[in-house]
């Protein structure tokens, strides 16, 4: 890869509510001098999770502007040219995803479903904590990688690694 400015990503899971959405909010909190995030979905629910909002407002992240839409923004003229798509949840992992110009580096990265979760209303705001807590980990071990020195094929085979990696156990 070479050393670019602003390396974009685009974050996908099916209803683009919950965690495409905790990791487009946290990249670009974290690491938005060298990383724009975008989120989207095959199927966006059409509306970003009031968990997921309340989780990064609980973090100190600005929630303007997050919105549930389809990965169809991201296609045709003024799409911005994406470098990077990460799948965060098994459905979008197995749908055909558009053919991106350029031909990003793509990887996924499956995380639990905090919309799904059973629990009481202190289990599921623990969940959704949890969730995060695992989409901000991989995020940061991806936004300190070398990626000039990487290259291409390099940068894929971190990104899988980081996708393969098992969370750490809550605390």
């Amino acid at each position: 890869m070479s050393e670019k400015h602003l390396f974009n990503v685009l974050f996908l899971c099916t209803g683009n509510s919950c965690r495409s959405i905790l990791a487009e909010a946290y990249l670009n909190h974290a690491a938005g001098d060298r990383f724009k995030a975008y989120s989207a979905g095959s199927s966006p629910k059409g509306r970003v999770h009031p968990r997921a909002l309340e989780t990064l407002r609980l973090a100190g992240i600005a929630v303007e502007g997050l919105s549930s839409k389809s990965w169809e923004a991201f296609e045709g003229p003024g799409a911005p040219e994406i470098d990077f798509v990460i799948t965060t949840c098994d459905n979008a992992a197995n749908e055909v995803c558009p053919i991106w110009p350029g031909h990003p580096v793509s990887a996924h990265w499956p995380f639990p479903d905090p919309d799904a979760f059973d629990g009481s209303e202190t289990e599921t705001k623990a969940h959704f904590l949890d969730v995060f807590r695992q989409i901000r980990t991989r995020i940061d071990i991806f936004t300190s990688l070398p990626l000039a020195s990487l290259g291409r094929a390099g940068v894929k085979e971190r990104l899988d690694e980081i996708g393969k990696t098992a969370p750490a156990p809550s605390l």
